[in-house]
């Protein structure tokens, strides 16, 4: 920290790693390489994604297109969608499952929420599924309304049908099993004849035996997408590392550095986003079902609460707000905790520590957070409740890296990132970085963090990385394609 800094008080800016946007005929027109006479300069390849998300709170399509030599993404178009408003079920459709405010989901509405927003996320940035597009990769946050982790899989599906119906060929959401599946201009960037997917996502394996979390998919996606959107800064974001999701559920993975691939040893679950809706609500200016705490979002309100009174006020309510919640390790015999469906001996087994977030038991002591939110706003108006929004989600995250920290999961020189709404927005990056600096290497914030790991996904899948600028592997040391090769047996050791 600078001479001046410490002087008026400011600590470390932190690092953000927002979306760049981008066009796709004026990227693909960019020549690469260098401008000397005479040199024939040759366009970058590019990789076309969409990211298919059912969430609690919003429904998104967002399409990226990474390049393949620098393995920078770009944003082409985010389309998103409040969930609430997905059509209901109509008599003659099951009810397979509901989002955590109780919002009931068929298979055939969640079908067509999908299929709308595909299409009209690709119309508005001109990409032709047939032509453009790459590869499709579907995910969920809505886990709080099944009963078993296996059913949450039934709304995969679901995402995967809405797709089919937006007429994407299922060749574009399933890996390839040859470098003669792909398209010609992909085949010279993908190692497939040399290494096959083995279930690992950018160097990280999912937790060994059957499904133990509903959300296991949520936490692998949105750590692969940290480590996507950290190519955008100077934070080498690799392992060992800890990733926090907070959208409406709390998501997110501690990973060793285990080569050639590192282990899954923590994993974050419960509510996230949900807490600040729920005192978003007490004000009576949202929708009092299913109305979220981006509804009261306001430029001019946000920087009102940066203000000395309204934090000294907010951290205080945040004081009152935590007794209610409860953050610890998962105890065994249970089968869901905070809202989320799991498996907690099969979690023991596989030698993952189940972290989790609740207010009361499986949620049903949001009211008090309602209370509280009412009394914040009668009393001091929205700016103080906007900032005891920040304080609130920012003590989740001391809270549950305390627990990590005790249960010596997190390995020295681990970097910390964390993306979701209720994690990157308003003063909560500032009030993360104050607990953070001192105990991890690095932190850094990334936008669409869900959706990044969706392209790095689907690259995975089929063998496309970057040996000049890895996102696998340990921090400072180079791609790990020849130890994995040597483990899948395809070279000697």
């Amino acid at each position: 920290m600078s001479f001046l800094s410490k002087i008026f008080n400011k600590g470390p800016k932190p690092v953000i790693a927002h979306s760049k946007e981008g066009n796709l005929a004026t990227l693909r027109a960019q020549r690469a390489g260098p401008a000397s006479p005479g040199a024939v300069q040759k366009p970058d390849t590019f990789y076309v994604t969409a990211s298919v998300e059912l969430g609690n709170t919003t429904t998104k399509s967002i399409v990226m297109a990474t390049n393949l030599n620098t393995s920078e993404s770009y944003l082409l178009n985010k389309t998103v969608k409040m969930t609430r408003d997905i059509r209901p079920p109509k008599p003659s459709e099951e009810v397979f499952g509901k989002t955590v405010w109780g919002i009931e989901l068929s298979k055939e509405a969640v079908t067509d929420l999908i299929r709308d927003t595909v299409l009209e996320s690709l119309k508005k940035c001109q990409v032709d599924k047939d032509e453009d597009l790459d590869f499709v990769v579907r995910s969920t946050g809505v886990t709080a309304g099944f009963a078993t982790a296996e059913e949450a899989g039934q709304l995969i599906i679901a995402l995967a049908d809405g797709c089919l119906e937006a007429d994407i060929p299922p060749r574009k959401m399933s890996p390839a099993m040859s470098i003669s599946q792909l398209p010609e201009r992909l085949q010279k960037h993908s190692l497939l004849e040399n290494i096959m997917f083995d279930g690992a996502v950018v160097s990280v394996v999912p937790p060994e035996g059957k499904e133990t979390v509903a959300n296991e998919m949520e936490g692998e996606l949105v750590t692969a997408g940290i480590k996507l959107g950290a190519k955008w800064t100077e934070v080498d974001y690799r392992n060992p590392c800890v990733s926090l999701d907070f959208g409406s559920t709390l998501a997110g993975r501690i990973v060793n550095k285990d080569e050639p691939y590192a282990s899954t040893v923590g994993n974050f679950l419960g509510l996230a986003g949900v807490i600040s809706d729920s005192l978003a609500k007490g004000s009576k200016q949202i929708d009092q079902k299913n109305g979220a705490a981006l509804d009261i979002f306001d430029p001019k309100l946000l920087k009102k609460a940066d203000g000395k009174k309204h934090q000294e006020k907010a951290k205080q309510y945040a004081k009152e707000a935590h007794e209610l919640i409860n953050i610890c390790k998962v105890p065994e015999g249970i089968d869901r905790f905070g809202t989320v469906p799991l498996d907690a001996a099969g979690a023991k087994a596989a030698g993952t520590c189940l972290i989790g977030c609740d207010v009361g038991n499986n949620a049903d002591g949001l009211d008090g957070l309602v209370e509280i939110g009412a009394k914040i706003y009668e009393d001091e108006g929205i700016p103080t409740l906007l900032a005891t929004m920040d304080h609130v989600s920012a003590n989740i995250v001391y809270r549950v890296l305390d627990v990590a920290f005790e249960e010596d999961l997190i390995l020295d020189g681990s970097i910390l990132g964390v993306t979701g709404r209720a994690g990157i927005t308003g003063k909560k990056p500032e009030l993360i970085l104050e607990y953070a600096q001192d105990k991890f290497k690095d932190v850094v914030f990334v936008e669409d963090g869900l959706a990044l790991g969706s392209a790095i996904m689907a690259r995975c899948m089929n063998s496309m990385g970057t040996q000049k600028n890895p996102l696998g592997g340990n921090q400072g040391e180079r791609c790990i394609l020849k130890k994995r090769m040597q483990a899948q047996g395809t070279i000697p050791k």
